[in-house]
């Protein structure tokens, strides 16, 4: 009798577990995403650290063999290392060292209220991360807001990048042809649109997921909206930077990218002489995360010629 008592114990625990997981999932699923995306990084060996620069706390996801050539890589507006996820293995298995930064405001680093947020600024906070790494030298890449950033640190800091790479690119002034308030959608509504923006065919939302997205996004809307007002006024363009730039640069862009179309690509193309241009197709803006089979070889062979 005791041991059907504990079996039946045992069995109420395990449902308890899978009930308690499972309103966790309804009522924050974007965390449960998030942690999922944190596990698949820690099972590929990715390891968590974190570093001060200018007396904040900057979130960081490292894999690949130590000792060897360091790549960094920077996410875009709003995003986090584990963006990186599916494209961080093509590097790692080529015999690189990468490292995933979480830019301030975003992911698990410091979100300080006094800070610009602007894309100089951020590339300030970028290069702070790798002296505090000890990098001396390193290849960057960068994918939208990511991509302007790591343009103005090669400009400034040219002696720091041994090759450039840029993803859907932000940089070129040209006001964007759609409405960048999507950028912190409010409605479902707002999302489908911005979904739309961002891929080809995006699949349908849950209410619920649409939920918890929207809360998660009324919550960094200020450090968004701060960003954007930088990025807005044309200040931090590189269409001057980019002709000064005399390190190797790959150029990746997807020919379906609404959010930054295929002609600003062309242009940074034409801008940097010894640049290399590759377009893969059907990603849309989101081509680290749903293409990186795509890129993936590009970004080994770039980084091996």
């Amino acid at each position: 009798m005791n041991g059907k008592k504990r079996v039946l114990g045992a069995g109420l625990a395990v449902a308890g577990l899978a009930l308690a997981a499972g309103v966790g999932f309804w009522l924050r699923p974007v965390s449960c995403f998030n942690a999922v995306n944190e596990l698949r990084m820690a099972f590929s060996d990715g390891e968590n650290h974190t570093v001060l620069v200018a007396g904040h706390r900057v979130h960081y996801v490292v894999e690949g063999h130590v000792g060897r050539t360091p790549v960094v890589l920077v996410h875009g507006l709003g995003g986090r290392a584990e963006d990186w996820c599916n494209l961080a293995p093509w590097l790692t298995q080529a015999g690189f060292r990468v490292y995933m930064p979480d830019l301030l405001g975003f992911g698990r680093s410091a979100k300080p209220a006094d800070f610009s947020y602007s894309v100089p600024d951020e590339a300030e906070v970028v290069a702070g991360f790798i002296d505090g790494l000890g990098l001396k030298q390193v290849d960057l890449a960068g994918w939208s807001m990511g991509g302007g950033i790591v343009q103005h640190l090669a400009f400034r800091h040219p002696e720091r990048v041994r090759r450039l790479i840029l993803i859907d690119a932000a940089g070129i002034d040209e006001k964007p042809a759609w409405d960048t308030r999507l950028f912190t959608p409010t409605t479902p509504a707002e999302l489908d649109q911005l979904d739309a923006l961002l891929m080809p065919n995006p699949p349908k939302v849950p209410a619920f997921v649409a939920r918890d997205i929207l809360r998660v996004s009324n919550e960094r809307a200020w450090i968004v909206h701060r960003a954007l007002a930088t990025m807005l006024t044309g200040r931090d363009a590189t269409d001057g930077l980019l002709p000064q730039l005399k390190m190797p640069v790959l150029i990746v862009w997807d020919s379906e990218d609404r959010i930054l179309p295929l002609s600003l690509g062309e242009k940074m193309h034409s801008l940097v002489p010894q640049s290399q241009l590759e377009v893969v197709q059907g990603c849309g803006h989101m081509a680290p995360v749903n293409c990186a089979g795509q890129i993936g070889p590009k970004l080994v062979a770039f980084e091996k010629r």
